[in-house]
């Protein structure tokens, strides 16, 4: 894509799928400039790249329901102070695609929606969208969105459950582009156990064989609850690996469970690789998009638990896990047990058709099209 460009992405988190697609378009286009509402990692990018929006500076910096109502009027007014540019590639889970780019015209307004607001669209399979200030909020935020996203030209979105809630929500045809895997730095990563700290070496060696592993951000639609329920249920120890505010309430659960639930809170990528490559059986019981990580367990050979619905669908076949319609204490038993008799070389096969070529491939086409 040739000309001035800006990425655009709603905030930019140390772990988290959309952040991968980010990566990937920053190496994709190395000379643009990455405006975001707030940066939470800093240094991921280079000195200089990312701009972050007024709301970086406000208290409610971070508080995302918060922040909620006033973001629509934010992406349409911040990035003036930018300048012109003759193109914008935007990475959108809010209201990202509501950006209005001085000199982009429409059809040259690339959005990667990895959702529709769930927090609006889709508030029974995410709780924070239960909150009073979101249900107060949604409304006149859903018109809002309903309008904005109508308007869009040039869509693409991470899978087929995403593109049929698309056309229900916005009304419009999306291209499916399914998310890039770093499947080498993953398989690197778990061979180069020597790079860990101190700290997270003794980690992984104090851990115990046959483990469950369940990764992700810690809020509620993760679902990660349902890991300590699979670990009681076959008597496996578990990792919990990631960050975020329900790791109270899953710390409770853990102990209440009477399972043996270890925690490594905002591991490193080279610890999560190697737990990853270690785990017997990788955890994914929420409703997710897509779900990279899941991917990532696969193409270090190791098989994963997912739910029967969203995202996972598209990607995790008989042959590379199993898909549970449940969360009952029997089912997860009878999925892990299962799960374990898979063929390692099967699982990192099907990771094979999630590289990140591939996505920068038809990424490439989308954009040209």
């Amino acid at each position: 894509m040739r000309g001035a460009g800006l990425i655009v992405h709603e905030w930019i988190e140390r772990i988290g799928g959309a952040e991968r697609v980010v990566d990937e378009f920053a190496r994709m286009h190395p000379d643009a400039g990455i405006l975001t509402l707030w940066d939470d990692h800093p240094g991921r990018y280079e000195a200089g790249r990312v701009h972050q929006t007024p709301l970086a500076a406000l208290p409610s910096r971070g508080r995302k329901v918060v922040a909620l109502p006033a973001m629509p009027v934010v992406w349409r007014t911040a990035p003036r102070r930018l300048g012109q540019h003759d193109w914008a590639l935007v990475s959108s889970h809010l209201f990202a695609h509501h950006v209005r780019v001085p000199g982009v015209p429409p059809e040259r307004l690339f959005v990667y929606a990895h959702t529709p607001a769930r927090y609006i669209w889709e508030p029974g399979l995410d709780d924070r969208g239960q909150s009073l200030p979101a249900r107060a909020a949604s409304p006149l935020l859903r018109w809002v969105d309903r309008r904005s996203g109508s308007s869009l030209r040039r869509l693409a979105v991470p899978s087929a459950f995403v593109q049929e809630r698309a056309a229900r929500t916005w009304g419009v045809e999306a291209a499916v582009i399914h998310p890039p895997v770093d499947i080498t730095r993953v398989r690197t990563g778990a061979e180069q156990v020597d790079l860990l700290d101190e700290q997270e070496r003794r980690f992984l060696d104090a851990l115990p064989d046959g483990f469950l592993l369940s990764a992700s951000r810690f809020v509620p639609y993760k679902r990660i609850d349902v890991a300590i329920t699979a670990g009681a249920a076959t008597g496996r120890p578990v990792v919990i690996a990631g960050r975020g505010p329900d790791e109270g309430r899953l710390r409770a659960l853990a102990t209440a469970s009477g399972a043996d639930v270890r925690f490594a809170v905002a591991p490193s990528d080279q610890l999560l690789a190697c737990l990853l490559a270690r785990a017997s059986v990788f955890v994914f019981p929420a409703v997710e998009d897509f779900g990279i990580v899941p991917i990532e367990a696969l193409a270090v050979g190791t098989p994963v638990v997912v739910g029967d619905r969203g995202g996972t669908r598209e990607s995790v076949s008989d042959d590379s896990g199993v898909r549970i319609p449940d969360h009952d204490p029997a089912t997860l038993r009878d999925a892990v047990d299962r799960a374990t008799g898979l063929d390692p070389a099967a699982c990192r096969r099907a990771a094979e058709a999630f590289g990140c070529a591939r996505f920068r491939q038809e990424v490439r086409a989308w954009m040209r099209a």
